[in-house]
């Protein structure tokens, strides 16, 4: 029997301790490498101009040659206006790609020493930098589509005659969403070739699974001629008119007898509710796409070495903006509504 792949030597590259053991002048160096190259230009992130700019290394800033403004080297990113070392924040990115079912803030705080606020702000802003340059391509080939339906838990009452009908939709919480994911399939020689699992994975957030919904995600992300794979719910009843519809009956078998399942996106749930129950507990609505990208990121990167994942998040967290919901977060700056795909 094989071992699985997060048991082989070739899925450990990089370590904890050894990101801990860097000075901060390594992880300014690896920082500067992954945002700007070896060269000894820079970029300023003031005006744009790429020159070899006045630098400082008592400080380690640049000024620049054109607009005469001083900046770092995480000025304009994601980590801009960081009040702790550099090298704590490349640990954070370490913990984030070593914890194949998300990771909480609660464990990120005990384990670099920081405040659970800290932690938590650090984690959503890792969680943010991820959906830089993300491939919204159209999806082709087999397409495996669900939903699943996140929050909006009702807790029974007590009394049996104090209950009510949960099914209702007056009896249900209103901040209850669903996550629709999308998983293109590898190709049949892909799979021969040993390549297991999904290629690309895009989720939206969406109020309920309905026909309305997929019939304006459907043609915007998965190409014509492109083979859907979808259990029984309604909500695709309308997809044949323009794509090759297979479908399952989850109540009757989990694989038709013609082989059709929708595993991939079964499989995506099946990590993502993992990641819910044993790490985060309550997703607010409001940033319900975050979590449900992390989660997509972390299934189709899951054949890739730690240390790759690692120079990966890093290298997005040095092209992400400064953020504009988790900058100032506990001073009151709060995304003011929820993001979803309609």
């Amino acid at each position: 029997m094989s071992l699985h792949f997060l048991l082989k030597a070739e899925a450990r590259t990089l370590s904890l301790v050894e990101v801990l053991g860097m000075s901060d002048d390594d992880a300014f160096t690896l920082f500067r490498r992954v945002r700007w190259g070896d060269g000894d230009e820079v970029v300023c992130p003031h005006c744009g101009l790429v020159h070899r700019h006045y630098f400082r290394p008592t400080r380690k800033i640049w000024r620049c040659a054109g607009c005469q403004e001083d900046f770092s080297v995480t000025s304009g990113t994601i980590f801009a206006f960081h009040k702790l070392p550099l090298r704590l924040y490349l640990a954070a990115v370490i913990l984030f790609a070593n914890a194949v079912k998300g990771i909480s803030a609660l464990q990120v705080g005990r384990d670099l020493g920081v405040s659970h606020k800290t932690a938590y702000v650090l984690l959503q802003k890792i969680r943010e930098s991820l959906l830089v340059d993300r491939d919204e391509s159209a999806l082709t080939g087999h397409v495996h589509v669900d939903g699943a339906y996140v929050g909006g838990k009702v807790r029974p009452e007590n009394k049996r005659e104090d209950r009510v009908d949960r099914r209702l939709a007056e009896n249900q919480d209103p901040d209850k969403r669903c996550i629709l994911v999308m998983r293109e399939a590898h190709t049949e020689a892909e799979v021969e070739a040993g390549h297991a699992g999904a290629r690309k994975t895009l989720t939206f957030i969406v109020k309920n699974e309905n026909q309305s919904d997929l019939g304006k995600l459907a043609p915007a992300y998965i190409a014509p001629g492109a083979v859907i794979c979808a259990d029984e719910s309604a909500a695709y009843d309308l997809l044949p008119a323009k794509y090759e519809v297979r479908r399952v009956n989850h109540s009757q078998a989990y694989r038709a007898d013609d082989g059709t399942t929708n595993n991939l996106a079964e499989s995506y749930f099946s990590r993502f509710r993992r990641f819910q129950i044993g790490q985060v507990h309550k997703l607010s609505p409001k940033y319900l796409d975050n979590y449900a990208h992390e989660i997509a990121y972390r299934e189709d990167t899951r054949r890739w070495s730690n240390g790759h994942i690692f120079l990966d998040i890093v290298g997005k967290c040095a092209r992400a903006l400064v953020s504009r919901d988790w900058c100032g977060y506990w001073q009151g700056n709060h995304r003011l509504g929820e993001s979803l795909a309609l």
